[in-house]
């Protein structure tokens, strides 16, 4: 952003008119307009810096590296997004198994054969409690 500024203001920069003269201590001075009578207008010429290549390299390894740790933290928010959405899906499954037991009602399980086996009340209150406790630890 400065250097596209800085390259705009450049030409207003080139073409002002810079005039430079010396008091009667001797010191010299700079203005934008002409102090004294014997001030003389100078031609002041932007300069322009060149890169060495060693310090071209610096800063394309600069950038390289600033891409990677980018691309990291990318990574590792996407990560934690998945990681996030997983958990949320799994507290929501085990509320949901949590809501059904305290909501009451006969319980079964199918066996190998096929035969409806129904779950003991002791069974549900050890579910419940069990169920209870995973919420607690995995759900915020």
């Amino acid at each position: 952003m400065r250097a596209l500024l800085l390259l705009l203001m450049l030409p207003a920069l080139a073409s002002a008119q810079i005039y430079r003269w010396t008091d009667e201590r001797g010191q010299v001075h700079y203005s934008e307009k002409p102090q004294a009578p014997s001030a003389e207008q100078i031609e002041v010429r932007p300069q322009v810096v060149e890169r060495d290549a060693a310090t071209r390299a610096r800063e394309e390894r600069l950038e390289k590296l600033q891409a990677a740790r980018r691309a990291e933290q990318q990574q590792a928010a996407e990560k934690t997004a998945s990681r996030r959405a997983e958990q949320e899906q799994q507290c929501s499954q085990l509320r949901k198994r949590l809501t059904q037991l305290e909501e009451g009602g006969r319980f079964y399980r199918r066996g190998a054969d096929g035969s409806t086996e129904y779950v003991s009340d002791a069974e549900v209150v050890a579910t419940r409690d069990r169920l209870r406790g995973e919420v607690a630890a995995a759900c915020p």
